[in-house]
């Protein structure tokens, strides 16, 4: 069996999505790794620092306290040290910039004097008490004072550097996506254009051959009324409409008002003699509503939603159609309704995607073209209207009524 290239399309692209995600958390696990180990690291060093304060404040050896000095130096995690009661005893590693109250040019002298920023040393603190438990400096009996710090700058960035790193990764891979997919969409579009018309081409040579022949099989066997050469008329006809849908595939088709009964009867009587005689048909309801339409792709959609039926239907079963219409709107409903297997609900509007087939050998592109022509060029809608397994399934075509027609409930 011929591989489904929709089906290995989507299956690469999960394929790259789940590299994509282990991707990702890997580079969330090491991220998160490292900063747990710098906090490790931070954690210890605001206590040695927290140990050099202490040791200051209770030792008198000189030679001592110069090493504690310098210990206590080359420390650099933003901390604030507080007594029990809350006041401020140390900062360090603050922003300099921002602990002074900014001068006003029409301050007086006493004004212009510089002021700590208190409301700025205590947002300082509010945050260092929400990212980390203080540390605590027993100092005079019962004493203590509270040592809290926060992330260095290094920490914090580090932080949101992997959620930065991917979203940047995924805005340019959903560009490169975009613009690759149009780019290959487009040059799909040509190739398959190409394709069709080259065709409609292709067919036009036999398609006017047996045209001559059934002519001459008229004049040479005088068979101006036999009914299998009827038929075989029907069919070059048929194959004409073919070859017309393709040589115009790619330019705007042209819409006319046509009766939709009248349209749906003439495809009906043309299909339901080359299928099975255990398959009865049906067409009811509406008989004055007309919408725009473009016969050769319309009866392209009926013939894609007729095959799909009989194909459900496995032996003796019916194809019924209901033209309608709405009081409270203007737009008309045809329901093609098959006694086939059904549909399962959760299927309804996967069956209109591209590459989907419950056929061995199917491809899955008729209902997605089905669609694409309703809805692109008669300016309509299709959709399941309801589907039961094992009993069958209706699908409804909505289209914009033109004229003035008698209104039916749908």
């Amino acid at each position: 069996m011929i591989p489904n290239p929709y089906e290995q399309r989507r299956l690469w692209k999960y394929l790259l999505l789940a590299f994509a995600v282990v991707i990702a958390s890997g580079s969330l696990l090491y991220t998160n790794y490292l900063v747990k180990n710098i906090a490790r690291s931070e954690r210890t060093r605001a206590q040695v620092w927290a140990q050099s304060m202490k040791q200051v404040l209770s030792s008198d050896d000189n030679d001592y306290l110069n090493y504690v000095f310098s210990v206590r130096d080359s420390l650099s995690v933003p901390a604030i040290v507080t007594d029990e009661r809350g006041d401020f005893k140390f900062v360090r590693g603050l922003d300099s910039t921002k602990t002074y109250i900014p001068i006003t040019a029409s301050a007086g002298l006493k004004e212009k004097l510089p002021k700590y920023d208190i409301q700025y040393f205590r947002d300082q603190l509010e945050s260092m008490k929400a990212q980390h438990e203080p540390i605590k400096i027993n100092i005079f009996g019962n004493n203590y004072w509270l040592v809290y710090y926060k992330d260095s700058q290094l920490l914090s960035q580090l932080r949101v550097f992997p959620y930065i790193q991917l979203s940047v990764i995924a805005i340019f891979l959903l560009v490169a996506y975009t613009a690759f997919s149009s780019s290959r969409k487009s040059e799909q579009n040509k190739v398959w254009v190409g394709l069709a018309k080259e065709t409609a081409h292709q067919l036009g040579t036999p398609i006017s051959s047996l045209m001559a022949w059934i002519e001459l099989m008229k004049e040479k066997f005088d068979a101006e009324n036999d009914p299998l050469i009827a038929e075989m008329e029907n069919d070059v006809r048929r194959l004409e409409i073919v070859a017309d849908r393709f040589s115009k595939i790619g330019s705007r088709p042209v819409l006319d008002p046509h009766n939709v009964y009248d349209v749906v009867t003439d495809f009906v009587d043309y299909f339901k003699v080359r299928v099975s005689n255990k398959i009865s048909f049906e067409v009811t309801g509406n008989t004055q509503l007309k919408a725009d339409l473009n016969i050769p792709l319309f009866d392209w959609v009926l013939e894609n939603l007729m095959k799909n039926a009989v194909n459900a239907i496995e032996g003796p079963g019916k194809i019924s159609v209901e033209i309608s219409g709405s009081k409270t709107k203007n737009q008309l409903y045809i329901d093609i309704k098959d006694t086939g297997k059904g549909i399962p609900k959760r299927k309804f509007e996967t069956v209109f995607r591209p590459g989907y087939t419950t056929r061995k050998r199917g491809w899955g592109l008729g209902l997605s073209l089905t669609k694409r022509m309703v809805e692109n060029y008669h300016n309509g809608h299709i959709f399941v209207k309801d589907s039961e397994l094992g009993k069958g399934t209706t699908f409804r075509i909505v289209l914009k009524k033109v004229g003035q027609q008698e209104l039916v409930t749908a």
